[in-house]
């Protein structure tokens, strides 16, 4: 019997820090991940990042000088609902963090420092874009659902 691969998109993750060590530290610790990587310095290229290449999961750190890591996601939702946004922060009990984690606007928050090599770091990243898998899955399946109950009402 003959095993068939499934097709897997690959998965684009979107760095934004605006510590240029922090984004080789990134680079570095991220070298064996199999997703696409994409690291920037600032909110603005990351929004001009979006409107050129399809984004899934975007890391980003909250405290930022043109705005914060919240804001930048806020906008970006706005504009690409499909986008995981994941916050990276030396900032754990910031108020507005929590309220969004809670209210669904950040997938995670990822406390500064973070660890590479164990389970911590990469182990979400990979989560997010398992969730991002799921999200897909779930509108492709509403998607057929709904073209065939249209089909139904046509007989």
């Amino acid at each position: 019997m003959k095993w068939r691969r499934k097709k897997v998109e690959k998965r684009t993750v979107l760095f934004v820090d605006d510590d240029e060590v922090v984004l080789q530290s990134l680079k570095r610790g991220l070298l064996d991940e199999s997703y696409n990587k994409l690291f920037v310095k600032s909110c603005n290229e990351a929004i001009e990042i979006l409107q050129q290449v399809e984004v899934h999961v975007i890391v980003t750190d909250m405290r930022m000088p043109e705005m914060t890591g919240l804001e930048l996601l806020r906008t970006v939702k706005k504009e690409y609902p499909h986008v995981i946004g994941m916050v990276l922060s030396g900032y754990e009990q910031d108020a507005a963090l929590q309220t969004a984690v809670e209210q669904g606007e950040i997938f995670r928050l990822i406390p500064k420092p973070w660890k590479f090599g164990g389970v911590d770091f990469e182990m979400l990243v990979r989560k997010a874009i398992s969730h991002c898998n799921i999200q897909n899955k779930s509108k492709r399946s509403d998607g057929r659902k709904s073209e065939k109950c249209k089909a139904k009402l046509r007989e």
